[in-house]
């Protein structure tokens, strides 16, 4: 249900991450060349300042959840450049500096680049990102978090123009911030609590590398140090007596502590020989060694739901090493102009082994549970052969076959008194897949695309993965002049089935696209988007029948249905070359099979909730409006207005409207 939902709000939300953020502008100031300094050279530079408004009704933390952007003055955009005239400045010839969303945006940004040629380049960008998400539909809103997190990201390349080259680079990231999550103590039928937590993540990561022209090959070389910690944790003292009040499970001391530790080093190399006609090379291989020691220590002190006094300990500790290797080559030679053969070859083999324990005691009853983990591998080899026919410039054909086989192994150490004995496993699994397409251009302005593919897996690793399942596609595009115009369709079906469940998923998808200059100074854009998603599938799950114990039900079904329509316009005027006005409209919505109302349940109360998350119909729509004026030649006034609302069919919880609004100078000096 998780991932069908997850797929319902990233298509939701496809076309208002296309369409462009209402700030900054884009419009130019200042001449076009710059201006000479120095004698040596040229420099051209701007920045956008102004302030941003909002204001929302409705759920204000889904607002924040997919906008975010509050009140105040923003730096909203700058850029500043320098660049030597003859290519042969003192310290440099190219020097880049650009920025958005300095002074609170919840999205900021900052690059440089410096280089001199034949010399040196330098690259640099920071991020900082806040994220807001509250959960209010889960856990009675209490699943959150607010964090900020932090990337930088530093390369240095020594002689980039000659055929020796030398690489030099650092990244951190980082994410701190509160969290607000649950748990559930002191067995499965007890109450919830919240609990706050403080998320702290670091990573660091350095890396040095080299490149080597020579005889028509590149050799590419890097070698990293990736190194992480996370220092979380959860502390929480006095009487708590969870959300259910008549319940008599309380906590009166919780302690979480799960302190990680972990590296992973590793080499890539890669070569590459793309300078014959008549073939190219292209060879990668990876190797990581990961690290891990990790602690997971767990305290619950309180009274159980009989009201007897409880005390718990969880404890998961570990050393794990996680060594992944893969390797890859790519050969293609061309016969001739008409002919392309290309064949891929690729291993994968990723392994978890070291001394991982769980264990679970029961500091009143003194029970105590022992598991450990010993070892799973992971293997994967696949080939590719694709073949590509041009009999005439109107006509392609193309062709090909993939063959992969998967092989997953694991040990694991089970608690069987009065001996411990290792309990391992194999599974494998092989797909075969062939693709077949044609490419026509009947006359010039017309382009027609058509593919397919069929493939069968033996035994997939998951219910919903691919086993038999086949797609068919086609493009067609017509393109005249100041005139373009695109349609697409395509469909793709998989039938899963297994010894416990069936799954079987139809995916149809069709969309429209336009664009036209009517003018130089006028141009206009429009899109349509239809995606159709159904998918059954068997469950099985414990609930409540009239006693105190849970039973098992099996042989029902998890239905979902998912319609999808979106529309994007788009229009773009230039006014005597004095003012520019951008308007723009994208609209999204999730009919889902129709109904009116969420569906009533049969008589176990749990079947109602997979009743309604059979469908999850919903609504988007956002039109903004951008103006930009010209004042001077070096000075610009700007203004943007956007308006959000997002509206749940069923779960009216996260409805809100929003409004946004900026205005802004753009100078250029």
């Amino acid at each position: 249900m998780n991932r069908k939902l997850t797929f319902t709000l990233l298509a939701s939300f496809a076309a208002a991450i296309a369409q462009p953020v209402v700030a900054p502008t884009n419009e130019p100031t200042g001449p076009i060349r710059g201006k000479t300094v120095f004698e040596d050279y040229n420099v051209s530079e701007y920045f956008e300042t102004g302030y941003r408004f909002h204001s929302v009704e409705g759920n204000e933390g889904k607002y924040r959840s997919d906008v975010n952007f509050g009140n105040g003055i923003r730096l909203l955009g700058s850029q500043f450049s320098m660049y030597s005239k003859a290519g042969k400045g003192k310290y440099f010839d190219e020097l880049v500096i650009s920025t958005q969303g300095l002074g609170n945006d919840p999205y900021e940004s900052a690059t440089l680049r410096i280089q001199k040629n034949r010399l040196y380049r330098y690259d640099m960008s920071w991020r900082s990102n806040n994220y807001f998400n509250p959960a209010l539909t889960i856990s009675n809103g209490q699943h959150l978090i607010d964090t900020v997190h932090k990337l930088q990201d530093h390369d240095l390349t020594l002689l980039p123009q000659s055929k020796i080259k030398f690489f030099l680079g650092y990244t951190r990231n980082s994410q701190n911030g509160p969290a607000l999550s649950t748990t559930q103590q002191f067995d499965n039928r007890s109450d919830e609590f919240p609990l706050f937590q403080n998320i702290r993540r670091m990573r660091n990561e350095f890396r040095i590398g080299n490149e080597i022209d020579v005889f028509g090959f590149r050799l590419n070389w890097m070698h990293g140090w990736d190194n992480f910690k996370e220092d979380s944790g959860t502390t929480s003292t006095g009487l708590n007596q969870g959300n259910n009040l008549t319940d008599s499970t309380t906590l009166t001391s919780f302690k979480r502590a799960e302190p990680l530790r972990g590296s992973a080093p590793y080499w890539r190399l890669n070569l590459i020989n793309d300078r014959q006609k008549w073939y190219l090379i292209n060879g990668r291989f990876t190797h990581t060694s990961g690290k891990n020691n990790f602690v997971f220590d767990q305290t619950a002190i309180g009274t159980d739901r009989f009201g007897s006094g409880a005390n718990k300990q969880d404890v998961l500790f570990g050393n794990a090493n996680r060594p992944v290797t893969t390797g890859n080559l790519t050969v293609s030679i061309f016969p001739s102009d008409k002919w392309t053969i290309s064949n891929h070859t690729a291993v994968t083999n990723t392994k978890m082994e070291g001394t991982s324990s769980f264990l679970e005691v029961n500091n009143a009853t003194k029970d105590d549970i022992l598991l450990n983990f010993q070892y799973l591998a992971i293997r994967t080899i696949s080939n590719l052969t694709d073949v590509t026919y041009r009999p005439t410039k109107y006509v392609q054909f193309n062709g090909g076959y993939s063959y992969s086989n998967r092989l997953i192994r694991s040990v694991q150490d089970t608690d069987l008194p009065p001996l411990k004995l290792p309990v391992a496993a194999e599974q494998t699994n092989t797909t075969n897949s062939g693709r077949f397409g044609v490419r026509l251009t009947p006359v010039k302005k017309l382009r027609i695309s058509l593919d397919s593919e069929l493939a069968r897996s033996d035994k997939p690793i998951y219910t919903t993965s691919d086993k038999n399942y086949h797609a068919l596609g086609g493009r067609v595009q017509w393109k005249e002049k100041n005139l373009t115009l695109s349609a697409s369709a395509r469909s793709s079906y998989n039938t899963n089935s297994s010894n416990l469940f069936v799954y079987a998923s139809k995916g149809r998808s069709y969309s429209f696209d336009a664009n036209y200059s009517a003018k130089t100074w006028l141009s206009f854009d429009a899109g349509y988007t239809k995606m159709h998603l159904d998918t059954v599938s068997g469950i099985a799950y414990f609930a409540l029948q009239g006693g105190r114990n849970p039973s098992l039900i099996h042989g029902d079904e998890s239905l979902y249905i998912s319609n999808i329509h979106s529309i994007n316009i788009g229009a773009r005027a230039a006014i005597r070359k004095r003012a520019d006005i951008f308007f723009g409209y994208s609209r999204v919505q999730d009919l889902g099979d129709g109904r009116a109302t969420a569906a009533a349940g049969p008589n176990v109360a749990t079947l109602s909730a997979f009743l309604v998350a059979q469908t999850f119909p919903l609504s988007y729509q956002s039109p903004l409006v951008r103006l930009s004026l010209k004042l001077h030649e070096r000075l610009r006034w700007n203004f943007g207005y956007q308006y959000y609302d997002y509206s749940e069919k069923f779960l009216l919880l996260q409805n809100y409207q929003a409004n946004t609004c900026y205005t802004s100078l753009t100078w250029s000096f």
